[in-house]
């Protein structure tokens, strides 16, 4: 398996590739083609273009990173105004510049005509349309609550539009095994037949007044709400590490990735490293091979990865390797990055000396861990509004928990309506508590000798949430071994399989298999689910048979491929085995080893002090900790002495980072000083605030 350049994914197993009406734009007087509507950054990168701008400070070229609007990485001047490049959309004609330097404000040749702030009054403001806010959104909408719902995307579902796997947890509740981004479309289609429920997409929550009004942007246009209640379920923000070249174009955060290879259909790069073994890099891995790209490897500090053994038994099965106890020591790269340098590390996670290795590769892809945001709550609650939060916005958890949160929280909110009496369903909560639980125990399955000529073998040893297995079986065969939904499924003995696969297409971690002796009792076909689509695995293709752990098994010829009709998008693979490695069997390797070896490229040493903290000031590790040893507690006079939290993304990355080399310095959390918050969280030009118009009537950006 073999990535290729920048580019577009030309193929995907689970994604349908629309063609849609090329139009052309400008970059740097060069003309390019991009696709009507998708966003600068996409169509840039698509055309290989990764450096958006150089810093004003010190030269250093910027790309994307958070492709979420939090952060300024990908400003761009856009027909003379200073945009971001990752949330504003293409247009024909369009003349792109790089931000070099200070980006100037333009000339105001005549005076701005100025208009009326327009206001609106709901009885619910729900800000953020994910699993949560939406999950609210139709419970509030049932009972006819006067509510608007916003987000800052052209489209509802949050990071349910970015997740092409399989949803674990009940089918009954949270539509486990079927895919995040169908799961969007169930919940928009909810929301969209509730005649209560308003919907406001391109639209951005920029400030909470004390007033008791929230200042949003809505398709360039000025709003204040005046809402009776709030649900914040405005989700997380990616964590950052500090190593030195961590600024590096081709640094990415998970999400950004996701955003670009799976909503956008973009293939950022050829060869790319993970840093974190919990799911959300977990998976990232498995959309990157997804999208033709070479997974060299994917590193944890733990001696485990933190996610799903399933996830992590998907990487290794396809011959990703997985480096426990290890660290990243630096991206090495001059204008983009180039190669990763990796070190094994001891108990006290310190690097083990000569246990460096180097990788060639292009991108790093950072899965370190998420932090809610909740500013927009904290700030709300200082100024008396009723708000309520849902969702990561209120505790890190998986999305199919985030909904089971958002309708509690929906709950909370009809009955401070006074619009029901009863208490919240103590079902809900047990069932969020369930699904936001972590992995646990890894347990080794015991040998059983199955009755009967066909049945599944389950290959999850890991007690999660899940239950599809047993949902879909028309004969009623599986159960969950101890009758919880963090069970082991189990085949009931006194039941009959028929063989449906119904079981084995379903699994959200590939982890079920059916082994078929009805023909030969000596070489029974087996059946092995598939997502990496039809071009790696043909009827007559020779293809390596792996156990759980990715070993090799043996190779074999592809006898027939297959799909069910519900669901289209698994294929499933029948192979014969001998009986001896039937039941071991779990999927398939597709990447050879070469793309995993080691680099012989020259490393030097660099300081971890060299580290970027504040990439909007560029202020490094070594500044902030030369200050904390002089005595400084105060993350605002940090502000004012070295900039850092002082740019354009209001300390959204750097502020986690200083707080860590705080802790690292040994000084106790109750000794600092937090930062004062900005009362803006979204840059913001200035005219939007006095609804200024330009000449064409066009709410206009020359005031920003």
């Amino acid at each position: 398996m073999s990535g290729t350049l920048k580019g577009r994914v030309k193929a995907h197993p689970i994604l349908p590739i629309i063609d849609d009406k090329k139009i052309e734009f400008f970059f740097n007087d060069k003309k390019i083609l991009g696709k009507s509507g998708e966003v600068i950054s996409s169509a840039l990168i698509a055309a290989g273009i990764d450096i958006f701008s150089h810093h004003p400070k010190d030269g250093a070229p910027q790309g994307i990173f958070c492709a979420n609007g939090q952060c300024a990485q990908c400003m761009v001047i856009v027909d003379g105004v200073p945009k971001k490049a990752c949330m504003t959309k293409l247009k024909a004609g369009m003349k792109i510049e790089s931000c070099e330097g200070l980006p100037k404000l333009p000339e105001c040749k005549e005076s701005p005509k100025i208009g009326n702030i327009k206001t609106v009054k709901h009885d619910v403001l729900i800000i953020g349309a994910g699993p949560a806010g939406l999950s609210a959104a139709i419970e509030l909408g049932k009972q006819k609550v006067d509510t608007l719902i916003i987000d800052d995307k052209s489209e509802l579902g949050g990071k349910l539009l970015l997740q092409t796997h399989k949803f674990f947890g009940s089918i009954d509740d949270c539509y486990a095994g079927t895919r995040g981004i169908e799961i969007a479309k169930i919940l928009q289609s909810e929301v969209e037949q509730l005649k209560s429920v308003t919907v406001w997409t391109n639209t951005t929550a920029l400030a909470v007044f004390n007033d008791k009004k929230i200042g949003v942007i809505k398709d360039d246009e000025y709003i204040l709400i005046t809402p009776k209640k709030i649900l914040m379920a405005t989700g997380a923000r990616e964590k950052m590490l500090s190593f030195p070249g961590n600024t590096l174009p081709g640094v990415y955060g998970a999400g950004a990735f996701q955003t670009l290879v799976n909503r956008d259909l973009i293939k950022p790069c050829k060869r790319l490293f993970i840093i974190g073994g919990g799911n959300v890099g977990l998976i990232a891995g498995y959309h990157a091979l997804q999208a033709g790209i070479d997974v060299v490897g994917l590193l944890e500090a733990l001696p485990a990865c933190g996610g799903y053994k399933v996830h992590e038994d998907k990487l290794k099965r396809l011959g990703v390797p997985i480096y426990t106890s290890h660290t990243i020591l630096s991206a090495n790269g001059r204008n983009r990055v180039e190669s990763i340098t990796i070190s094994k590390i001891d108990k006290k996670f310190k690097p083990v000396k000569d246990r460096k290795k180097t990788f060639k590769v292009d991108t790093i892809l950072i899965a370190v861990g998420l932090s809610p945001v909740d500013e927009l709550f904290f700030k709300a609650k200082e100024f008396g509004l009723e708000v309520y939060s849902a969702g990561d916005a209120r505790e890190i958890a998986e999305a199919s928990s985030a909904m089971f949160s958002g309708k509690i929280a929906s709950q909370k909110i009809l009955r401070a309506l006074k619009i029901i009496k009863k208490e919240i369903s103590k079902d809900w909560e047990d069932k969020a508590t369930i699904l936001k639980s972590p992995p646990g125990k890894i347990i080794k399955p015991k040998k059983v000798k199955i009755k009967g000529k066909v049945y599944p073998i389950f290959h999850c040893t890991q007690e999660i949430p899940c239950n599809p297995c047993t949902s879909v079986c028309p004969q009623e065969a599986i159960c969950i071994n101890d009758s919880s939904l963090t069970g082991l499924p189990t085949f009931i003995q006194d039941k009959t399989c028929k063989g449906c696969m119904r079981c084995v297409a379903v699994c959200p971690g590939l982890a079920v298999t059916l082994v078929d002796y009805r023909k030969d009792p000596k070489f029974p076909w087996v059946i092995l689910p598939f997502e990496m689509g039809d071009k790696y695995i043909r009827s007559g293709a020779k293809i390596i048979v792996t156990d759980i752990d990715g070993n090799e098994l043996t190779t074999v010829k592809v006898d027939k491929i297959s799909r069910l009709k519900d669901y289209r998008k698994t294929v499933l693979v029948r192979v014969k085995l001998h009986k001896d490695l039937a039941e071991k069997a779990v999927g398939f390797k597709l990447q050879p080893p070469k793309v995993a070896e080691p680099s012989k490229l020259y490393y030097s040493d660099v300081l971890p002090d060299e580290a970027i903290i504040c990439r909007c000031e560029r202020v490094t590790a070594g500044e902030i900790r030369h200050w904390i040893k002089k005595g400084i507690r105060d993350m605002n006079q940090l502000k004012a002495i070295t900039r850092a939290g002082m740019g354009a993304c209001g300390a959204k990355t750097c502020r986690e980072l200083i707080f860590r080399l705080f802790r690292e310095e040994g000084i106790p959390i109750d000794e600092i000083t937090d930062r004062v918050e900005r009362p803006l969280f979204v840059e913001v030009p200035f005219g939007m605030f006095a609804h200024v118009r330009d000449n064409n009537n066009k709410d206009g950006d020359d005031n920003a």
